[in-house]
């Protein structure tokens, strides 16, 4: 489903001076339906890996063969103007569905995503909770078989936090999509995801891909989630 082979990336910079170089040689395999977390230093090229994976970018080197993704960025980038269905719709309408069949497929996900009654709340009147709901609906309306997260809930609150990720892993149970999750959150990405994949300091390289064997629905208190976070942390230089 997602294959990279020796992808590396530099971004120019102003001035002429030399290009700087943010992943370096990254090579790995995501089979369908399969969830991976990738986790490593701010700066180390996470963001820019989805990028190129959903062909939003292209690598200086190597190969990427990928299904077609969607990508969902860090902030939900909901329309003020439109109503939160009109939001979750606007990838059927992207695809050339028209306003009322938009909305006519959309509306019973809604019901199925803890949405029900919020049809035509405008994002302000939305919970930060909520508003990422949306926004990731919108990315499932793609049709795209693989889905780029990127760090879909960094800017929430820790309660919201949990309560999300509780229900981000109950959806992706349902859907089956492969996705790529990116996260600042050890413990998140052992919660949801099937591997975690650590990259190094920038340039980013892959310095571990660790297979998270446990039973779903895991509880961050497990002691097997707890003992794979640690060791986790451990590769990333971090004490517990």
């Amino acid at each position: 489903m997602i294959s990279l082979e020796g992808v590396s990336h530099s971004f120019a910079v102003r001035r002429g001076g030399a290009p700087l170089k943010v992943l370096s040689e990254v090579s790995l395999q995501v089979a369908g339906a399969e969830t991976v977390a990738m986790v490593g230093p701010s700066g180390c090229g996470k963001t820019t890996l989805l990028e190129l994976i959903c062909g939003l970018k292209q690598p200086d080197t190597g190969t990427i063969r990928c299904a077609p993704a969607a990508l969902m960025p860090q902030r939900d980038l909901l329309l003020p103007w439109l109503s939160a269905l009109d939001n979750a719709s606007l990838a059927l309408r992207v695809r050339g569905v028209g306003r009322q069949g938009a909305r006519a497929a959309t509306r019973p996900w809604f019901e199925r995503f803890g949405l029900d009654g919020f049809e035509r709340a405008r994002p302000h009147e939305l919970s930060g909770g909520m508003r990422q709901r949306v926004a990731f609906l919108r990315t499932l309306l793609s049709g795209r078989p693989v889905l780029a997260l990127d760090e879909p809930f960094a800017s929430l609150d820790a309660i919201t936090r949990a309560e999300m990720q509780r229900w981000l892993a109950h959806a992706l149970e349902e859907e089956r999509r492969t996705v790529v999750l990116v996260t600042h959150d050890v413990e998140e990405a052992v919660l949801l995801a099937d591997r975690v994949l650590v990259l190094s300091p920038r340039p980013g390289r892959l310095i571990a891909d660790v297979e998270v064997a446990l039973p779903r629905p895991r509880a961050r208190t497990d002691a097997a989630v707890v003992a794979l976070r640690a060791s986790t942390l451990a590769r990333l230089g971090v004490n517990a």
